[in-house]
């Protein structure tokens, strides 16, 4: 009930319906103050009518935690910047109380409550490489499915190359994207901007059209959310990582194989992901050298060390590893939290033997790092 009345809550300030007043209870808000404001200058004045208000936080990716003031007629405000265009996410702690940004209806959401936030984006004045653009377009297909290795009907995402339903006789190689904890199979799409991104390359004939599948990333997890097991998302045997890797092996590649004009071999599939995600691609990808070629891995590292699996058996005899692997490709920003444990994988793959390719960039654990790194990352893919 707690998930329940909080996420009613929040979509409730969101729609500029209530604020916090100091006495804890909801008030009204004046309809139409609009937030944030952007200048020509990209300077960004966050507001908010809040006239029994105590405190009002910003919580962004781009800042650290920074006050508001309070004017004339209850309104909170806050100016920035110049803030150098590109999409950034923040909320507004409100009495304490963290929440969307009431003026603006631009929203994040995700796999959990704790992922919603509000979005915030200076554009270019010309389109940034993740923008839509007039270009040929790809096609988003979902599929629900039956993964009889985790026991639930799951979902996913597919996104087919300009003119895949023209060629007929045309087979695609395929990337398996893969997202972080809190995410879902949706986000690679909205906050990833993944077919934006792909269509452009394309356009720009930086890359030869590939499908790529978004699926959900808890293994055991059902796609109406229902089943969320405990362990959903961490390592180990018997564990929702554990779940997800049979799932990946066992049931969405012969669903793709099946539904989609792949070419169903190691040196056509590349598997991508970050944080949770880059985690489950390089568990995936190097236990499973016989199926996948390439393997991304974003903002993650693989615990275990030289002994453990897949580690261990990579080790023993890192000559016929490196011959199935066409691409090892590791990247974090030097900011991140995760850079940590990246650096040790990588470390630990030199010692094994076992070749590789290492970016330390700038930036920190958000989706600003992991577009960069797909359009890097995808010329790479499949040569």
């Amino acid at each position: 009930m707690k998930t329940i009345l909080s996420t009613v809550f929040l979509a409730a300030l969101a729609a500029g319906q209530v604020c916090l007043a100091q006495t804890g209870q909801p008030s009204r808000v004046a309809p139409g103050l609009s937030s944030p404001l952007i200048d020509e200058n990209h300077q960004v004045t966050f507001r908010l009518q809040g006239p029994n208000a105590s405190t009002v936080l910003l919580q962004s990716d781009f800042l650290p935690d920074t006050p508001f003031k309070k004017g004339t007629n209850g309104v909170w405000s806050l100016s920035v910047g110049p803030v150098k265009p590109d999409i950034y996410y923040y909320n507004l702690v409100v009495d304490g109380v963290r929440a969307l940004d009431p003026g603006n209806p631009n929203a994040k959401i995700g796999f959990t409550t704790s992922t919603i936030t509000s979005i915030l984006e200076l554009r270019e004045d010309q389109p940034a490489f993740y923008d839509l653009k007039n270009v040929p377009h790809g096609v988003i297909r979902g599929h629900l499915y039956e993964s009889k290795s985790n026991g639930a009907t799951r979902e996913l995402n597919v996104y087919t190359p300009p003119g895949y339903d023209e060629q007929s006789g045309k087979r695609y190689p395929v990337l398996y994207l893969l997202h972080g904890a809190n995410n879902d199979q949706y986000s690679w799409l909205r906050y990833g901007r993944a077919a934006e991104i792909i269509d452009n390359l394309l356009a720009e004939k930086a890359i030869e059209p590939f499908i790529v599948v978004m699926p959900l990333g808890y293994g055991g997890a059902s796609a109406d959310g229902r089943t969320r097991g405990p362990a959903a998302g961490r390592a180990g045997p018997g564990s929702g990582s554990d779940a997800y890797e049979r799932d990946v092996i066992e049931d969405i590649i012969p669903f793709i194989d099946k539904t989609y004009r792949s070419i169903a071999d190691h040196d056509h599939r590349a598997i991508v992901g970050f944080s949770m995600g880059g985690g489950h691609s390089s568990r995936i990808g190097l236990g499973h050298l016989d199926v996948f070629g390439y393997i991304g891995v974003m903002s993650a590292g693989m615990g275990g060390g030289v002994d453990a699996e897949p580690m261990k058996s990579l080790a023993a005899n890192a000559t016929a590893a490196n011959e199935r692997i066409k691409l090892l490709w590791i990247a974090c920003g030097k900011d991140d939290f995760a850079l940590s444990g990246a650096k040790i994988f990588s470390e630990a793959l030199t010692k094994a033997g076992i070749k590789h390719t290492f970016v330390e960039s700038e930036g920190a654990h958000h989706w600003r790092v992991w577009r960069r790194y797909l359009h890097e990352l995808s010329p790479l893919l499949f040569k």
